[in-house]
């Protein structure tokens, strides 16, 4: 016969699952993240609130976001969590590796992005205001290798934030509805 305090962590463990399976728009937040990337790269990745609360652990390395009012959902390896931390602090990073970020369901409510300022908080008639479909995102650890490559988001590769610690290559897969 079962033990009491053995039944009773079973029924709080059962309790906690229930819970978490009901938790609300649990189920919305990683639909979103997992719309960022492939299958190959969400099956396995670990889901989690920008910042904050892990909603699904992994095991492939990779980390996807659900939308928020400030950016589409994304999957991301270390360096690009490291690079967008930094932006969020204003603090200068070093881009050690090359990295992906998925954003295959485009920025979604997001407002968009200057090209120019990766501070810029609304357009304006000189920052390159931008907001892009789905697209990839990819940091490069030599500067040097975006020389030559274009700046005009009107074009289906360039670079954003040249000049700054954030650069990236900017790859649209299809155009913004």
């Amino acid at each position: 016969m079962p033990s009491f305090k053995g039944s009773l962590a079973a029924s709080l463990g059962l309790l906690l699952a229930v819970f978490a399976q009901a938790e609300p728009g649990r189920d919305a937040m990683i639909a979103s993240a997992i719309s960022a990337g492939p299958p190959s790269v969400t099956d396995n990745a670990r889901i989690q609130v920008m910042g904050g609360k892990v909603l699904r652990e992994g095991s492939n390395g990779w980390t996807c976001y659900p939308g928020s009012e400030g950016s589409g959902p994304m999957c991301n390896r270390a360096q690009w969590d490291a690079v967008i931390a930094a932006w969020a602090e204003r603090k200068p990073v070093q881009v050690k590796e090359f990295s992906i970020s998925y954003m295959l369901a485009g920025e979604g409510d997001a407002a968009g992005v200057s090209n120019i300022d990766p501070f810029a908080t609304e357009p304006t008639a000189d920052n390159d205001w931008v907001k892009e479909g789905p697209h990839l995102m990819i940091l490069v650890p030599d500067p040097s290798l975006l020389e030559g490559l274009s700046t005009n988001p009107e074009d289906p590769v360039y670079v954003m934030w040249k000049g700054t610690p954030y650069q990236h290559i900017m790859v649209k897969i299809e155009p913004e509805e």
